[in-house]
């Protein structure tokens, strides 16, 4: 069953998430909130730079605006990525399963959604944010409640965790695809670059993550087009009519 396939492709990023949620739990609790608020945040929300920036703002006193503005700016790039997983799903992934969608559509779940060799169903697309979503609540839950108990240095590590499992996600088929591997070396590039370049530094992280994304897709088009007997073999290969 695709839920089911969906399910265990998801449990490695719900491992990842378990551990950045507990971290935010703890700063969460730290800066004012209950334990509940925090794990209410969570379960509402599925974006871990917008959660900690909002908090920020909350216990800052900013104002609603300010907050929209803010999640508009970091968030924008999950539209980009849902249009994009948009051409990749089944006929029978309606409008309503679509705003679904685009409430689960992270990083994560976007890479192994793409990197799926079939067309993405309603129930794999179910089963893969199944994981996710309990890690992500779950993991808040547990760091509101005892990240008191676990040493600073061991709560800030957690944070890390999420970019190896970023990492495990690509690595495999960046070995297979030439043009996956140097669509994601320019990504890093670009990256880096708004990280030490002065000029480019003060661009929130929600814009440079577009350019980078932008850049790079448009230079892995040009340089690696896939041409259309090519599409009708991979369809053909997956069964697709």
């Amino acid at each position: 069953m695709r839920i089911k396939r969906g399910f265990m492709d998801g449990i490695p990023i719900g491992l990842g998430y378990l551990s950045v949620s507990f971290a935010f739990g703890i700063m969460a609790v730290n800066n004012g909130l209950t334990w509940w608020e925090a794990t209410l945040i969570s379960m509402t929300n599925l974006t871990s730079a917008g959660q900690f920036a909002g908090v920020g703002i909350m216990v800052s006193g900013g104002s609603l605006i300010e907050m929209a503005v803010t999640e508009l700016i970091i968030n924008l790039r999950y539209a980009l990525m849902s249009i994009s997983l948009s051409q990749k799903v089944d006929s029978k992934f309606t409008s309503l399963y679509r705003w679904l969608l685009a409430t689960g559509n992270t990083d994560e779940i976007f890479a192994v959604s793409m990197s799926y060799e079939k067309e993405v169903s309603r129930s794999y697309f179910l089963g893969l944010m199944i994981a996710p979503y309990i890690g992500w609540s779950l993991g808040t839950l547990l760091g509101a409640l005892f990240g008191e108990a676990v040493p600073a240095s061991v709560g800030k590590a957690f944070g890390i965790a999420i970019y190896g499992m970023f990492i495990a996600i690509i690595a495999p088929k960046a070995k297979r695809e030439k043009s996956v591997l140097s669509v994601s070396m320019l990504a890093i590039l670009l990256s880096c670059l708004f990280y030490y370049i002065p000029a480019l530094k003060n661009i929130s992280s929600g814009f440079s993550i577009i350019v980078c994304a932008v850049c790079a897709a448009l230079f892995g088009a040009f340089v690696f087009p896939i041409r259309e007997a090519e599409t009708e073999s991979d369809e053909k290969e997956s069964g697709v009519a």
